[in-house]
């Protein structure tokens, strides 16, 4: 199964190096990571800053060393979310969907992917409120799930 946000900033064209770890056995999971070296475009800075944070707040408590939690590319099998439950109805799916793989033991793979932000002007919807709703989700699912 394939996540991709709608809002074109990530590549189609990515797609067979997201799915190479599952084809090759070594993951579960495949994030594609804005930060491992991919052609990109340079982010909004208190964007990148939020995501960072995200992302270090994610690998303290679950003992993980992710670089991009946030990505809005992400493949899976259905086995992981076959019998899992997700509630997220918003920007706070990834830190739910990362929290519940994290604590299932999937194996995790990163892939550097090709990325082209957007502006607000051109109708990025995330927001400085999202990234606190993103903290209390990882810290919930850290003890709840």
């Amino acid at each position: 199964m394939l996540i991709q946000d709608a809002d074109l900033e990530y590549d189609p064209r990515d797609y067979p190096a997201l799915l190479r770890p599952i084809e090759e056995g070594l993951a579960d999971v495949v994030y594609g990571s804005r930060f491992l070296g991919a052609a990109r475009r340079p982010i909004l800075f208190w964007n990148m800053v939020a995501n960072k944070i995200l992302t270090l707040v994610t690998n303290v408590l679950y003992n993980n060393i992710l670089t991009d939690m946030e990505t809005g590319y992400k493949i899976f099998k259905r086995q992981v979310v076959k019998d899992m439950p997700l509630h997220a109805r918003g920007f706070e799916f990834e830190p739910e969907f990362t929290a519940k793989v994290l604590k299932r033991n999937y194996r995790i793979f990163e892939v550097p992917i090709t990325f082209n932000p957007r502006e607000y002007w051109e109708g990025k919807k995330i927001k400085a409120k999202d990234a606190f709703v993103a903290l209390w989700t990882l810290f919930k699912y850290r003890f709840v799930d």
